[in-house]
């Protein structure tokens, strides 16, 4: 075989295998390509008779789904979390302050190493603006409502601007 039938020959190896190798990479979930697109092929639910509907009713109109109030509880945002907490233990001034949260983050990612939450309130001014006190009473109510062994929450403003931060 001469030079050129051997690199033509290669090229169409690899571009079949680069061709095989995306082919049999499925839907990027990691498990392998073992596993049926729903998008191709008729799901579970439309296939059943026993009484069951594809969006998890059941044909009598009834579902097997939680009530609303019970997934709230589930799903309550981490602000959410937390204003629930300081209502319930917290002191008036805290109460006050907490109120004037409209976002927590980072306070479920806990190691111990280097813990970071950061905590967003509707206060305006930054630094020299009305927030800088309250912020204080929401670091404590947040040191009391998460605890680790090397945690800083940051209380930010409205507008992004740093109003204070605190040990957790």
């Amino acid at each position: 075989m001469g030079m050129k039938t051997k690199i033509a020959l290669g090229a169409v190896v690899g571009i079949a295998v680069i061709g095989a190798m995306s082919a049999n990479s499925g839907d990027g979930d990691g498990d392998g390509g073992g596993k049926s697109d729903g998008r191709t092929s008729a799901s579970a639910g439309e296939k059943s008779d026993d009484g069951a509907k594809a969006d998890g009713g059941k044909a009598d109109g009834s579902s097997d789904a939680k009530p609303a109030e019970d997934k709230a509880a589930e799903k309550a945002s981490q602000a959410e979390q937390f204003k629930a907490f300081v209502r319930k233990n917290g002191s008036p001034n805290e109460k006050d302050a907490v109120s004037h949260v409209t976002k927590v983050q980072g306070a479920e990612e806990q190691n111990d190493i280097l813990d970071a939450a950061d905590v967003y309130t509707d206060f305006t001014g930054g630094l020299m603006g009305e927030g800088t006190g309250p912020a204080k009473l929401i670091a404590s109510a947040f040191a009391d409502w998460k605890d680790s062994e090397n945690g800083l929450v940051t209380i930010y403003d409205a507008e992004g601007e740093l109003l204070g931060n605190g040990q957790f």
